[in-house]
């Protein structure tokens, strides 16, 4: 029984270090780097979503390219 409970205790503290080590870094790389994001409806046809409010496409959103203002044309941009 104190082997069991050995485990659990080694395993919750590895996971909480783990979380509190990923989750920043996580929310970092979306925040700065790039996110993915789902395009649904009619507002992006025939480029995105091509066949119509039923399916939807996902990108990818590139935050370095806005920051470093290399957008070009042809470019698709978001705005939140």
């Amino acid at each position: 029984m104190a082997q069991s409970q050995g485990w659990v205790r080694r395993y919750a503290k590895a996971f909480c270090k783990g979380f509190f080590v990923a989750v920043p870094v996580a929310v970092t790389f979306l925040d700065r780097v790039a996110c993915v994001a789902r395009v649904e409806g009619a507002s992006m046809q025939p480029s995105l979503n091509p066949g119509g409010s039923q399916s939807s496409d996902v990108v990818l959103l590139n935050h370095w390219k806005v920051r470093n203002f290399e957008v070009q044309r042809g470019d698709i941009v978001s705005l939140v």
